[in-house]
């Protein structure tokens, strides 16, 4: 698909943007802490990924690549708007529909634990924020991580032991009291 689309291949772009724009989204919406602006940066980094396609080395992987792209522009959309507001998480913050039903007090609990653990996340400095998000609740792997956020893999790996250490400190007592 790849290949098609660095050959001029329309349909087969639209292929890549439609497989990859809930990712990207997400990875913009977690840098830039809000989805007006994660759209826009989306729509941004898949003109500019097209635009860039004939510098995409054949063979290397592309979701880091794109990822990369739209991790610079949600940055720069950020910082040209000056603001560093808290992240949108309602698809964290909104429970998955189950057809076995839970008990009413365990899905209180849950949603307690979810809102403290939601809460925690929030008063982490913004980059142990990112790359929490990034890799547990995007599920991103750490080179994944490193490659949307544009910062190494050992940094990645750094922020993220800082901010579990944090965040276990913050939701332990919770779940004792």
């Amino acid at each position: 698909m790849i290949a098609r689309a660095r050959r001029g291949s329309a349909g087969a772009y639209e292929d890549l943007v439609r497989r990859y724009t809930d990712m990207a989204f997400r990875i913009a919406c977690v840098v830039t802490g809000s989805a007006p602006d994660a759209e826009e940066a989306v729509q941004d980094a898949f003109v500019k990924a097209h635009r860039a396609l004939s510098g995409f080395r054949p063979g290397a992987p592309f979701r880091p690549w794109l990822l990369r792209i739209v991790g610079n522009e949600a940055r720069n959309r950020r910082r040209s708007a000056g603001r560093r507001a808290a992240m949108e998480l309602r698809a964290a913050d909104t429970a998955p529909g189950d057809a076995s039903l839970p008990s009413p007090e365990a899905v209180l609990e849950a949603a307690e634990q979810r809102r403290a653990l939601l809460r925690a996340l929030h008063t982490l400095p913004d980059d142990q924020r990112e790359v929490v998000t990034c890799r547990y609740l995007l599920q991103l792997s750490v080179d994944e991580t490193a490659a949307a956020l544009g910062i190494p893999d050992g940094t990645v790996k750094s922020r993220l032991a800082r901010g579990l250490t944090r965040l276990r400190a913050l939701v332990e007592p919770v779940g004792d009291g």
